[in-house]
């Protein structure tokens, strides 16, 4: 099998389901969004070395092809068949910042992005994730979409920005706050 069909060529891409739609359809953005979030956390996975996140970040971008799966489905029988995001999954989220704010100490201002290059790329992740959660919510105005997606997305974006202070903790950097 080819990488390339040549069936785009004309600006147009297939879901799962019947038909084809345009690149540039709400839906294609919103998965596109969720699978540039899941790029920057290969990313953020390769930064790192010593591995303290490795096995909550590969989770993640399992559960993230879940949400682009879903996303990319228009028939309901095949969505059936589709391993979905469940309020589980948003409440194991929750239970990992938890577990890291514990080792954190409480925030009194606002921080800047950086730090090591692994809090670095883990704030970018954040700001993707942001703007995948913004699309969906965007996408629900005008087509239907499973609220637990946004439930998720939100979450997941908490428990980055938690993991980025986290990974500059342990790496003994410190946070710069905002002085505005």
């Amino acid at each position: 099998m080819k990488i390339y069909t040549r069936t785009g060529d004309d600006g147009t891409t297939g879901v799962l389901g019947p038909g084809r739609v345009l690149k540039s359809a709400p839906r294609v953005e919103a998965y596109g969004e969720v699978d540039e979030l899941n790029a920057t956390l290969g990313v953020a996975r390769a930064l790192d070395t010593g591995r303290w996140l490795d096995s909550e970040l590969g989770t993640i971008q399992s559960k993230l092809f879940r949400v682009g799966a879903e996303l990319a489905t228009t028939a309901p029988d095949l969505l059936a068949q589709l391993a979905r995001i469940e309020d589980a999954d948003a409440a194991e989220l929750e239970r990992w910042i938890d577990r890291l704010e514990a080792d954190l100490p409480p925030l009194t201002r606002f921080i800047l992005p950086g730090g090591t290059p692994l809090a670095a790329e883990l704030h970018r992740a954040r700001t993707v994730c942001r703007r995948a959660e913004r699309t969906l919510v965007a996408l629900r105005q005008i087509e239907t979409v499973e609220p637990r997606l946004v439930v998720y997305l939100n979450r997941l974006a908490d428990l980055l920005f938690v993991m980025a202070r986290w990974c500059n903790r342990r790496a003994h950097v410190a946070e710069t706050e905002w002085s505005g």
